[in-house]
C-alpha cells in the first residue's frame, strides 16, 4: 500500500498519521484482477401474499439480469423468523446469510405498507449483519431498489430502503423504480404489461448491471477505510505490548 508523505506534502494535516494515510489512483482500479464468471445476485421481496406483486416484479428483475448474463438467486421469506426470535443457526437464516455472502449486488422490493415498508422486508435485512467474525456480508456490494403500491407513486418505501442500504455500507445506485397501482401492471400470467414502469425497471437492472461490472472487483479497496486502518494498527500494537510484557 503506497503512503503520502503527509510532512512533505499535507502540512496542514498535523493529526494524520503518514504510515496510515492512503493516496488513491485510477491505477488502484487499473491494477484490480478482473473476475470472468457471471455477475451473483440476490433478490428480496416483501410480502408473503399469493398474489405478490413485489414478488412479480422481483421475477421481472430477474429475469432481466439472467438475460444480461446474470446469475440470479431469489430468497424466499415463507418461514424466516422474526429476527432475534430464534438462534441464527435457523436454516431459514443461514440460507439468507449464505446467499448474501455468496451475491456481488443485491435487489430489494418492498410494498408500501402505512407508507413504510414492510416488516417482511426489514426483518430480512435485520437478520444480515454488518459483520460475521472477518466477513462483511453487504459491504461494498451493489444494490438496487423498487417498491410497488396499491395507489398513487410514492416514494416512501424506497427512501427508507436507501437509509438502510446505506447503512449496510452497500452501493446503492441511483436509479430507482416505483410502481404505482401494481395491481393494474401485471397480465393474468403475472408477467408485466409493457408501460413507462416496465421501461423504468430495464433502466435500473442496466445500471445495477453495470455498477456491479464496475466495482466487484475493487469493492475492497473502494470501502477501505483509514479510521479502520488506524484501528487495526492499534489492536496489532496492543498486542504486540502484551506478548512483551
Amino acid at each position: 500500500m503506497r503512503t503520502a508523505n503527509v510532512s512533505e506534502h499535507f502540512p496542514a494535516l498535523p493529526n494524520i498519521l503518514p504510515e496510515l494515510f492512503y493516496v488513491p489512483t485510477s491505477s488502484d482500479i487499473a491494477a484490480a484482477a478482473t473476475a470472468t464468471h457471471a455477475p451473483r445476485f440476490l433478490l428480496l421481496y416483501g410480502s408473503l401474499r399469493e398474489t405478490s406483486y413485489s414478488r412479480l416484479l422481483t421475477l421481472e428483475a430477474a429475469r432481466l439480469l439472467e438475460a444480461m448474463g446474470g446469475e440470479v438467486r431469489i430468497f424466499d421469506p415463507h418461514d424466516l423468523p422474526l429476527p432475534d426470535s430464534e438462534p441464527d443457526t435457523h436454516p431459514k437464516v443461514r440460507e439468507l446469510r449464505e446467499l448474501a455472502q455468496w451475491a456481488e449486488g443485491m435487489v430489494w422490493c418492498s410494498p408500501e405498507r402505512h407508507g413504510a415498508m414492510t416488516g417482511i422486508m426489514k426483518a430480512q435485512i435485520d437478520w444480515l449483519p454488518l459483520s460475521i467474525g472477518a466477513v462483511r456480508p453487504t459491504q461494498g456490494k451493489t444494490l438496487a431498489l423498487m417498491q410497488v403500491s396499491g395507489g398513487s407513486q410514492s416514494f416512501n418505501a424506497l427512501n427508507q430502503l436507501r437509509i438502510l442500504g446505506r447503512w449496510m455500507r452497500m452501493i446503492t445506485i441511483p436509479n430507482q423504480s416505483s410502481v404505482a397501482k401494481a395491481f393494474l401492471e401485471f397480465d393474468d400470467a403475472g408477467r408485466m404489461k409493457p408501460s413507462a414502469y416496465y421501461d423504468r425497471v430495464v433502466d435500473v437492472m442496466e445500471e445495477l448491471f453495470k455498477f456491479t461490472l464496475l466495482t466487484r472487483n475493487v469493492s475492497g479497496f473502494l470501502v477501505d477505510r483509514y479510521s479502520e486502518r488506524k484501528e487495526s494498527a492499534e489492536q496489532l500494537s496492543l498486542q504486540v505490548n502484551q506478548r512483551v510484557l
